[in-house]
């Protein structure tokens, strides 16, 4: 009976032995999650070699300002300057909003040299102007605004742009002649196009200011 088990048992491995191809190599486990093989699969790149494939960005982007008080800064000094800081134009205008040097000296500044190598100076400077500015045209502004003279409708900031150009009392006879008595500087900019061209910015944050100074 032994006998017979025993060859039951050859036949049954030789079977299983002749099924399986004649090898008993583990098998090699694949994942069900694998993506290797398919167009899925694709290598992640390293830190550095993002670092090296990516060209430098040389496009300049503008923030768009809109109608705010930095949004009448930046247009003005683009307008004086292109917004140039180290400029000095060819009748001794000073810097990115071109300010005469007397000018500078009314607000406190007096080193010319140090004015054009100091922006925050510069910015600082036109602040200063503006604020007195604000308040000798305050009645000014009261009166006119909303109203139209030469073509244009008058605005707060198209009234301080305009005394930038052309300094406050300039302005106010301007205004008050309905604007007979007109002023153009040496390249020929008028009262009436600074009034026009910087209409409508929000000036309110600029508080007038009879004796204002830089503090820098």
């Amino acid at each position: 009976m032994k006998v017979k088990f025993i060859r039951i048992g050859i036949l049954l491995f030789a079977v299983l032995f002749i099924a399986t191809g004649f090898s008993f190599r583990k098998k090699k486990e694949v994942s069900l999650f694998s993506t290797e093989g398919l167009e899925l699969y694709f290598h992640v790149p390293t830190q550095d070699e993002v670092l090296e494939s990516t060209p430098l960005v040389t496009e300049n982007y503008n923030l768009f300002l809109g109608k705010t008080y930095v949004g009448f800064r930046e247009a003005l000094g683009f307008k004086e300057s292109r917004g140039d800081y180290s400029i000095i134009n060819e009748f001794g205008y000073l810097g990115k909003y071109q300010f005469n040097i007397n000018t500078l000296k009314m607000v406190g500044v007096y080193s010319a040299d140090r004015f054009m190598n100091d922006a925050k100076l510069q910015e600082a400077a036109f602040s200063a102007y503006t604020s007195r500015n604000k308040w000798i045209l305050r009645r000014d502004i009261k009166r006119y605004v909303g109203r139209t003279i030469g073509g244009v409708r008058v605005t707060e900031s198209g009234i301080l742009a305009a005394a930038h150009l052309a300094g406050a009392g300039n302005v106010k006879k301007y205004l008050r002649s309905g604007g007979a008595e007109g002023f153009s500087d040496a390249f020929g900019t008028s009262i009436g196009y600074y009034l026009k061209k910087f209409s409508g910015y929000d000036t309110s944050f600029i508080k007038p200011n009879q004796k204002a100074k830089v503090r820098v």
